[in-house]
């Protein structure tokens, strides 16, 4: 370059000479800068450490060729085998008999810990439930043709059953191709033995209780769809306690019934308290469905024919309203009792002329105490307390579509079924049984 520029350029010697110096001077210190010693590599690379671990760590590799993004899907809902539901009606509680008299908890509950605990995922109506009862309302609305009637006794408990061996009593020497039996019995409850004789392998799958609550109208649903399935002989369904009695021999009880081709639910109008309790859960959430004119009140306990029963497991538009919680605040809480109203006022709207008006399990609601009956201990059983229920004539309706029937009041319907007794009646029931409770 230096000698082209001296071409070029006219320069004199002197600054040639200079000009080719200060070139070798410069190329000599721009190879001492490029020339790398051990000192300046170590430098480099600390310096340039730093830099290597955020492009690693903040670097996402990326495909060559990525993935079209797919579209958000919801996933699929569950589906419900029906024929498993049918086939496995019976016997598939989840109540653990086993060890049920021990207690393994590290912290004792407190009573007010122990309510919460109780009141945590009750589930009124699922979609099991919903399934069950929809496939119950599709059977034959009529029984078998050359086979015998036969009445569906369902209990629905939360304990076990302290008068079974007056139970045992009653159906002893039965032909079973006259009654089917079915316990609800709540899974949260402890339960000293599994239920045997009679109650053995007729437990449904059960689900928790509570007063107060819808719960006890859908175990009774619960109850009724079951009973529809699991035999199409059933041709009347009766709803008992665990401290209910009968108060005459099964074969007296079964040609009443077989004989009748109505209901025997308690339908009742013009009830004191009615109003609170139609707007326990708000002062409109009951319409359109339930207007305050057609609320009814009735005993829990009723005997449905098949057609009516058929009915309750087919219904969806009334439960919606019936099945919704009360309101917390008093005096709505205290005046909440769904399984006396929702199966009155169904049977009042769909079809009153086809049920007596009457409930023929006996209850003394004289000296009730927090909304339970009379309850009678062992001093009262005897032979008297026993005609007494059968001499007493059902109350019935004072509906003017349903009570005003001549015959129905005429007739006086005997009661078949007695409540509350105490556990500590059944030695006094069993010592009166077969001379008087089932002796006509």
């Amino acid at each position: 370059m230096v000698y082209k520029l001296s071409k070029l350029i006219p320069f004199s010697f002197p600054c040639q000479m200079l000009l080719i110096s200060t070139h070798k001077r410069t190329k000599r210190v721009y190879k001492a800068m490029l020339a790398p010693n051990p000192i300046s590599l170590l430098c480099a690379l600390l310096l340039c450490l730093p830099l290597a671990v955020i492009f690693t760590t903040t670097t996402v590799p990326v495909a060559d060729n990525p993935p079209p993004p797919q579209p958000f899907r919801f996933p699929p809902s569950p589906r419900i085998n029906k024929t498993h539901i049918y086939k496995n009606t019976l016997n598939k509680t989840r109540i653990n008999f086993h060890n049920t008299t021990k207690t393994s908890h590290v912290h004792k509950l407190n009573k007010t810990e122990r309510y919460v605990k109780r009141e945590e995922n009750i589930t009124v109506w699922d979609e099991e439930d919903e399934s069950l009862s929809q496939l119950a309302a599709r059977v034959n609305p009529g029984t078998p043709l050359g086979r015998p009637k036969k009445i569906a006794f369902m209990f629905l408990t939360n304990a076990p059953l302290p008068l079974a061996p007056l139970w045992e009593l009653y159906f002893s020497g039965v032909p079973k191709n006259l009654y089917n039996i079915y316990v609800h019995a709540d899974p949260s409850s402890r339960y000293d033995s599994p239920f045997k004789g009679v109650f053995a392998n007729r437990v449904i799958r059960s689900k928790p209780t509570r007063r107060l609550t819808p719960t006890l109208s859908a175990a009774a649903r619960r109850l009724i769809s079951h009973a529809l399935l699991n035999d199409t002989g059933n041709y009347m369904f009766a709803l008992l306690s665990p401290s209910c009695i009968p108060l005459h021999s099964f074969n007296f009880t079964y040609r009443t019934l077989t004989r009748s081709r109505r209901s025997f639910i308690e339908i009742l109008d013009h009830e004191r308290g009615a109003f609170v309790r139609w707007a326990a859960r708000g002062n409109t959430t009951m319409l359109p469905e339930v207007p305050y004119s057609r609320f009814r009140i009735g005993s829990q306990f009723f005997i449905l024919t098949r057609q009516h029963a058929r009915i309750i497991a087919n219904d969806t538009r009334i439960w919606s309203k019936f099945k919704l919680p009360c309101n917390s605040k008093v005096p709505y809480k205290y005046t909440c009792y769904p399984e006396e109203h929702y199966f009155p006022t169904l049977m009042s709207m769909v079809d009153p002329r086809g049920c007596v008006p009457a409930t023929l399990t006996h209850v003394d609601w004289r000296g009730s105490l927090g909304g339970h009956p009379r309850t009678y201990t062992l001093s009262d059983v005897g032979p008297e307390l026993i005609w007494t229920f059968r001499n007493a004539t059902p109350r019935y309706g004072d509906d003017g579509m349903n009570g005003s029937d001549a015959s129905v009041r005429r007739r006086g319907h005997p009661f078949l079924f007695a409540r509350k007794f105490a556990p500590e009646t059944l030695t006094g029931l069993l010592e009166i049984a077969n001379d008087v409770v089932l002796k006509d």
